[in-house]
């Protein structure tokens, strides 16, 4: 996405399962391959690793102080 990806929106690479289109090609961005998921970030479900990385939005938005 240009010029960033603003928190709490969706990235344009997912498709409908919320699967990265392009995971793994040379145009992916650096933050989303320097990602590396721990048991803390995943959780025991969908759910709350889809909550981690909403606080981690929420956390890195600008102006917002953890």
């Amino acid at each position: 996405m240009p010029g960033g990806k603003p928190a709490g929106v969706p990235c344009v690479q997912l498709d409908g399962q919320l699967r990265c289109r392009i995971f793994g090609q040379p145009g992916r961005p650096a933050v989303c391959g320097s990602l590396r998921p721990q048991a803390q970030m995943c959780g025991g479900s969908r759910q709350q690793a889809e909550a981690y990385l909403l606080r981690l939005e929420y956390l890195t938005q600008p102006g917002v102080s953890p």
